[in-house]
């Protein structure tokens, strides 16, 4: 698309040019605000040892590399961070780029710093791994870092903020994936951690240059806007100073014009024109305390009408970072829609540093710490989230879920808020509380009314979660959870359990096999089977047992290796393996044909997925009969103690109570009824398409006699 690389020379030059040029000396001049000469006689020191190692080397833009680290460096220093974070921004890319390491900086300054600094270098690239892996990957080692230090992550975005400023002298392709990168994780991040500054920033920088079309068409209509609607900004900021001054009532009241991708968002999420959005303006009272903030909005409220259902109170309930203020909608002069933010001094100081503040007011702000703690807390769900994924791709999907909650928030039986992104279930309550707790759920009540499992919550709704001890996760929950931590929680506990019944499966069908060679596991000496675990390159034998179950390694291919055949040669036979129907996920039963007990049947491999049961005669694997190797012979357990789902259909007249009929006949043959369908065929015939579950063929023969000899049934087919 052309938009996508339309952005003017003037645009580049100004992103590209980002900010004035830094010396050593601004960085020490803005730390000597709040730090000691000693501490900032360290960072002197850590300049030039980052000078030095990066030597000769170059920005893009031709600059000297230093420059770059110099302005991370200062951005920190404005944000207030402690020496040894400031240290850690000059020398973040010296283990990337150069031939320092860890080691040498641990031996320099201190194992801190050193971390910090390994925490935010990207890991040496592998031949095979493609850009999303190798992104994903890096951002898990990143995150996990962080989770021993959240500075880490004040680090990269620092790091991430300057090369956004930066960005004009990349081609455009390296440039939209960059900027798309920017909005997509350390936009929410920032968000995350309440830094709002910070995310404000990146936000329009990423939109900049990820869309400057839009952009461009976008600042010029605001800009056309905004000089259309000075006076009305004016009024509002009058009218507000001079009714609280009435009222006794000190504050600030400041009017500002909304980020531009903050109205692009708007726009797109409600589908609106530009000519429709009516508040691209702002207005923030900044107050001394809690108590002064909701008298205020009762002055807000009786100058101007509230609009409804447009009122949040995230002082009693903060978001998820910490955020709190009083946000409302009101209707201000000539019609116009203006939003009105109201909260206290420190609440504003904390909503712009956000986890930042713990250093930015380190003694006797509570906020500061609060957030502090928010963040560790959220942290700590970070690494638990890292334990259930499977791969880095996977962690980096889970992380993209638990950035962008659209919160509501929900009461437990104790009287606890708990903060849940829009969309969440009883299930993401659950996991929220605690993992067992969302292991062992069966049911929930929602407002002390019993609710299925997949009903979405509510902001306000009381929760209480039922447990059973002896309840496990099931599949079917991945189809409903909305946060990261439960999906993870699930996907993590099924893996385990597949592991557990593949390495079952794998041994049995290994020994199948061997049985075909007279022999069996027990007979293959301990030296052979490990000469062949290392032949096949695989960790352990139950890793080799879990490959066979999952059909990704031959039985009968092992089999030999373990013998040392070449071929199983004519006299060998294979003896089938038993279906029972509780083999668990590793063996599933073909939807075409439906097996069920007492079905001629044969089992087919595939990768990953383990074994498919069809019927000998099912039509839908014709197109597989040439893979020889991959069909497995099986056959009915003697013993097996369940139901299998079938489908039949039946033509039947169209009477009054016919479905009713049918339906009682089936109940009379002890089978139940999942899913019925109704198909008209004419004025006369219907036909009624029946899931049931049965035991075998003989409980099947018996339900349809039941039903032939119903009059309104003409005629009885399996599917």
């Amino acid at each position: 698309m052309a938009e996508e690389t339309t952005v003017t020379a003037a645009e580049l030059a100004a992103v590209q040019g980002g900010e004035p040029t830094l010396h050593v000396d601004d960085l020490c001049l803005a730390a000597a605000n709040y730090l000691t000469t000693e501490q900032v006689d360290e960072i002197r020191r850590a300049y030039y040892f980052a000078e030095k190692a990066h030597g000769d080397q170059k920005r893009r833009s031709g600059a000297a590399y230093i420059t770059h680290p110099l302005a991370v460096a200062h951005l920190l220093a404005m944000m207030h961070m402690d020496h040894e974070c400031i240290m850690a921004g000059l020398m973040h890319d010296v283990i990337e780029d150069t031939v320092e390491t860890h080691d040498s900086l641990a031996a320099q300054f201190s194992e801190e710093v050193a971390a910090m600094v390994d925490g935010v270098t990207k890991l040496d690239k592998v031949a095979e791994e493609t850009i999303q892996q190798a992104q994903a990957e890096n951002l898990r080692k990143m995150l996990l870092a962080m989770t021993q230090d959240i500075r880490v992550i004040i680090v990269k975005l620092a790091d991430r903020l300057h090369n956004m400023r930066t960005l004009g002298v990349l081609e455009p392709e390296k440039r939209r994936r960059i900027a798309q990168e920017t909005l997509d994780i350390y936009v929410p991040i920032a968000q995350r951690l309440g830094m709002n500054l910070m995310r404000s920033e990146l936000e329009d920088l990423g939109f900049h240059m990820r869309y400057p079309l839009r952009y461009r068409a976008l600042e010029n209509a605001v800009k056309k806007a905004s000089g259309n609607r000075k006076e009305i900004v004016s009024q509002v900021i009058e009218s507000m100073t001079l009714r609280m001054e009435q009222e006794g009532v000190k504050g600030v009241v400041q009017g500002r014009q909304k980020y531009l991708y903050s109205i692009y968002r708007k726009m797109q999420d409600k589908q609106l024109s530009f000519s429709e959005l009516m508040d691209i303006h702002a207005f923030r009272i900044t107050l001394d305390d809690v108590d002064a903030c909701y008298r205020t909005l009762g002055v807000v409220h009786n100058l101007y009408k509230p609009v409804q259902g447009q009122f949040k109170d995230y002082i009693a309930i903060p978001k998820a970072n910490g955020y709190q203020s009083l946000h409302t909608f009101v209707v201000g002069p000539h019609g116009l829609q203006i939003e009105v933010q109201i909260r206290s001094k420190e609440m504003d100081q904390m909503a712009e540093a956000g986890v930042a503040a713990h250093w930015l007011y380190k003694t006797g702000v509570e906020g500061a710490n609060q957030a502090h703690h928010r963040a560790r807390q959220w942290l700590q769900g970070l690494l638990e989230m890292q334990k259930g994924a499977g791969d880095s791709v996977e962690f980096l999907e889970n992380l993209r879920i638990d950035l962008f909650p659209d919160e509501i928030y929900v009461f437990t039986p104790k009287g606890k808020i708990m903060s849940l992104p829009r969309g969440a279930t009883p299930v993401d309550l659950a996991y929220a509380v605690h993992s067992d707790l969302g292991k062992t759920c069966v049911a929930a009540k929602v407002d002390r009314q019993l609710v299925p499992l997949s009903s979405q919550l509510e902001t306000g709704q009381l929760v209480e979660i039922i447990t059973s001890p002896n309840e496990t996760p099931k599949s079917a929950w991945l189809n409903f959870v909305g946060t990261a931590k439960a999906r993870s929680q699930i996907r993590h506990y099924l893996k385990e359990l597949r592991y557990e019944e593949s390495t079952v499966l794998g041994r049995r069908m290994l020994e199948q096999h061997l049985v075909a060679f007279s022999t069996t596991l027990k007979d293959v000496p301990e030296e052979r089977l490990e000469a062949v675990v290392t032949e096949l390159k695989l960790a352990s034998f139950a890793v080799l047992l879990d490959e066979i179950g999952l059909g990704n390694l031959l039985p009968l291919l092992v089999a030999q290796k373990l013998v040392r055949e070449e071929s199983m040669g004519d006299a060998v036979q294979q003896v089938p393996l038993m279906i029972a129907g509780t083999e668990g996920m590793v063996v599933s039963f073909g939807r075409c044909c439906h097996p069920i007990p007492g079905d001629a049947i044969e089992g087919f491999v595939s990768a990953g997925r383990g074994i498919t049961v069809h019927q000998q005669n099912c039509k839908n694997t014709v197109k597989l009969r040439d893979q020889h190797d991959k069909w497995l012979e099986v056959a009915w357990d003697v013993n097996i103690d369940r139901t299998f789902p079938i489908e039949i259909v039946a033509r039947v007249k169209n009477q009054r109570g016919v479905l009713a009929t049918i339906a009682a006949a089936i109940s009379t043959c002890n089978a139940n009824i999942d899913n019925v369908t109704t198909d008209e065929r004419d004025s006369v015939y219907s036909d009624i398409r029946l899931a049931i579950e049965v035991t075998d063929r003989v409980h099947l023969a018996q339900i349809i006699r039941e039903m032939r000899r119903l009059e309104p049934v003409e005629h009885i087919m399996r599917q």
